[in-house]
């Protein structure tokens, strides 16, 4: 009769672990897929609110006073990695085209032997940008960060931001979010090796983007004293 008893406690025993097993598992894949809902509802947000300031050709994207080239990696030696150099590229030929008068290139600089903005101006004024009309924001550490400094630093008031697809509609939607009359020219001039990788990364960066915009508030880490971008040439 024990015996039969222990059996029966045992049976119920693995039966209730089953179930809180089962209970469990739900509640994590409910869990996740209300999570997975807010990143796409919010990064598609994102994406619709800046759509219509996307070009995708020179002679299409509307004038400007200023192209803003965001930061990305740079490679030993100082030399602006291939995704890199196709946004200098594309500001550098809206300037040669007379679609913007300045260039603020925007960075991170976060140690003595990594400097991003440094590396973009000097490509820009080695194929031909005036040194005094390329400004270096050292201190664009993220994207909100780049444009909020744009705009109260810098004083940005309208720009083309030159950047690739996948980072373009963030870009706008912080610029504009930031003040600034924005619009996106789509710098892709090439395949890039990990495109599907920074896709992928991009819908929660998108979803942060919107936190920080319409629920936190987020602040640059850095902001400072103003340096128009109309005033004197940058020094």
């Amino acid at each position: 009769m024990i015996a039969r008893l222990g059996r029966v406690a045992r049976w119920m025993g693995h039966a209730v672990s089953r179930l809180w097993r089962r209970r469990t598992l739900l509640v994590l894949a409910g869990a996740l897929v209300v999570v997975g809902a807010v990143v796409v509802g919010t990064g598609e947000w994102v994406r619709s609110e800046a759509e219509p300031w996307v070009y995708g050709r020179y002679r299409t994207v509307p004038e400007r006073s200023v192209a803003i080239v965001p930061g990305a990696s740079v490679r030993p030696g100082g030399v602006p990695s291939i995704m890199l150099q196709d946004r200098l590229e594309v500001a550098r030929a809206l300037y040669r085209r007379g679609r913007v008068r300045r260039i603020l290139v925007s960075g991170d600089n976060r140690t003595r032997h990594y400097n991003e903005t440094r590396a973009m101006k000097s490509w820009l004024v080695a194929h031909g940008v005036p040194a005094d009309h390329v400004y270096a924001d050292f201190a664009g550490f993220r994207t909100l960060d780049t444009m909020e400094r744009a705009a109260r630093v810098f004083q940005v008031r309208d720009a083309i931001v030159c950047t690739q697809a996948f980072h373009v509609y963030r870009s706008v939607f912080l610029a504009r979010r930031a003040g600034i009359d924005a619009v996106g020219l789509v710098s892709d001039r090439r395949r890039y090796r990990r495109a599907r990788r920074d896709q992928a990364r991009e819908y929660l960066a998108r979803s942060l983007a919107f936190a920080d915009s319409y629920l936190l508030g987020r602040e640059p880490r850095f902001l400072g004293p103003p340096i128009p971008i109309d005033g004197p040439p940058q020094r």
